[in-house]
């Protein structure tokens, strides 16, 4: 290899290093600043086409990749947290969304770039105030990635002194159909390979802005770096269930169609986009030259125009395609139908993928905490047939099945935080990850309470020792009590409501009451040798699985208040 081409590629890769870990950087500190808002942002999650484009937006714009944005939205429809409409919606946003980047390396700042890492990264190292940290690692990834496009750029100007890359790259020319779809080829596959538009995006534009390649070559790298970015959501989706893959494809579609219709009428577009940029700085891109120009005004152009025609090509594609959200669902729907057998969501499928956004994660946890909450109001409800009735086979195998789901899913919340809480993440975060731990730990002992209920009643009935009407009658009224208790405690939870300690603690202590009084009372029956020893033990046995299962649910208003 030539040393000037080995130094120029050493050059180039050590920039886009630097602009990689910048935008992480400023990725990762946005998302600790906004905080609950970017989790209240994800909770009016709504089948309205347009909240759902706003959304994708606001999410895209805070953790600064529209790969993340929709990586996630297959996380949440394979945890049911959004519908496959609402998922739409929100890729069409992310689209809009990921120009942003674009526009913050029209700034040109890139000389400044060193030293606003460098201070950055002084309140970052050295301030004890939290908010100000994250604050200082989004401003030093903006000075990594303008400083990052600096060096790409320093790097490849040295391409257009030579004549074997110049021959070569004329055969990349957008000046023709061919060409424009030669160049978004490119563009797809480079993107396919680093797996980040805003990489392929910075290294189109250190090219363009160095005069290495034309202005509509670059816009036409552009096209094909929509659908390479495509296929971050597609592996995401591999092992999820069919909404997900439905979620993936129905992002793939809408580029791939968005990118052809564009080329269709590229040199029309690129015409009109050209006038605008004119009009508004006094250049037109189309028309300029590096060798007859300030180098730094021509930066300033070309990049305008990419970014302006990365923006245009998005929100066109947006608004083209919002009206037929509808008809694009049915037919990714048809695409990947139903199976034939009921699928169950899975945590642990995008455990990896979502450790990008630990803000965002802690939701898809909490709709997991939310289904075993659903869960053992279930369970509860089932039980109570089999207090009431004589258990079926078919309601003890729910009710112990359920059980060992819950137990799986315990499990897999707890190796899903402990490693999002792994890495550089907010207090914020840590705390509710810790928080959220602790409820599913409840949640499963209180489905492990409610099996053990049902192996009393069982093990009861084998002896041939069933409830009679006296002791079946208070059991009801405890078990209806304890139902009630679990029902309002999840709801508070659900909700997040942090103001019902002071009920949850004087309900509890009631129904401790009354379950001491029931117990008394069947003491006073066995002394009166109504009932038998053995019926005894197991019947306060069953007794105390109901006090432990309103001290479980105590626990978690104790938790969610925050009191412990």
């Amino acid at each position: 290899m030539d040393v000037s081409f080995l130094q120029i590629a050493l050059n180039v890769i050590g920039g886009l290093g630097i602009f990689l870990l910048g935008m992480k950087h400023m990725s990762e500190g946005l998302q600790a600043v906004s905080g609950d808002r970017l989790r209240k942002i994800i909770s009016v999650a709504t089948n309205n086409r347009i909240m759902g484009v706003l959304m994708g937006i606001l999410v895209t714009c805070l953790v600064q990749s529209s790969s993340v944005t929709t990586v996630m939205v297959v996380g949440f429809v394979n945890s049911a947290i959004m519908n496959l409409m609402q998922a739409i919606g929100v890729i069409l946003g992310a689209n809009i969304g990921t120009t942003i980047t674009g526009w913050i390396l029209v700034l040109n700042i890139g000389k400044w770039g060193l030293p606003i890492l460098g201070i950055a990264a002084f309140f970052f190292l050295f301030s004890k105030n939290e908010r100000i940290r994250y604050i200082g690692m989004t401003i030093m990834g903006i000075g990594m990635v303008f400083f990052g496009l600096e060096l790409m750029k320093n790097g490849f100007k040295p391409l257009r002194s030579m004549e074997g890359f110049s021959a070569w790259f004329q055969a990349f020319q957008a000046t023709s159909y061919l060409g424009i779809i030669k160049c978004a080829t490119v563009g797809m596959i480079l993107t396919m390979i680093v797996q980040s538009s805003s990489a392929t995006l910075g290294i189109t534009i250190g090219l363009a802005a160095t005069g290495v390649i034309e202005f509509q070559t670059a816009a036409a790298l552009v096209m094909g770096e929509n659908i390479g970015t495509t296929i971050t959501a597609l592996l995401a989706s591999i092992g999820t269930t069919t909404n997900a893959k439905r979620a993936a494809y129905a992002h793939f579609f809408f580029n791939v169609l968005g990118t052809i219709w564009f080329i269709a009428l590229f040199p029309i577009a690129i015409k009109g986009l050209s006038a605008l940029i004119a009009a508004k700085i006094g250049f037109n891109p189309l028309d300029i030259s590096i060798d007859t120009m300030d180098e730094k005004t021509f930066g300033l152009v070309v990049t305008s125009g990419i970014a302006l025609t990365h923006t245009t090509f998005n929100v066109a594609n947006v608004l083209i395609f919002l009206p037929f959200i509808g008809f694009l669902a049915k037919f990714v729907t048809w695409l990947a139908p139903e199976k034939e057998t009921k699928e169950s969501a899975h945590l642990t499928y995008l455990d990896v993928r979502m450790l990008d956004t630990p803000t965002l994660g802690i939701v898809q946890s909490q709709g997991q905490l939310n289904f075993m909450a659903d869960s053992v109001d279930g369970m509860m409800e089932k039980l109570r047939t089999c207090v009431e009735d004589k258990p079926t086979a078919q309601l003890e195998s729910k009710i112990f099945e359920r059980e060992e789901i819950l137990d799986n899913i315990q499990k897999e919340i707890f190796l899903f935080l402990s490693n999002m809480v792994s890495g550089q993440v907010p207090h914020e975060v840590t705390s509710k990850a810790h928080q959220q731990m602790r409820l599913a730990d409840e949640y499963e002992s209180l489905s492990d309470y409610t099996a053990n209920v049902l192996k009393g009643i069982k093990k009861m009935e084998q002896n041939d020792l069933p409830l009679d009407g006296p002791a079946k009658e208070k059991l009801l009224k405890l078990h209806d009590r304890v139902a009630d208790y679990i029902v309002k405690v999840n709801a508070f939870m659900k909700d997040d409501n942090t103001d019902h300690l002071t009920w949850a603690t004087t309900e509890g202590t009631a129904i401790g009451k009354l379950m001491k009084e029931i117990r008394g009372e069947h003491l006073a029956r066995l002394q009166k040798e109504e009932v038998s020893p053995y019926f005894s033990l197991a019947y306060t046995d069953m007794l105390n699985f109901y006090r432990r299962m309103k001290d479980h649910a105590l626990n978690i208003a104790e938790v969610n208040s925050g009191d412990k």
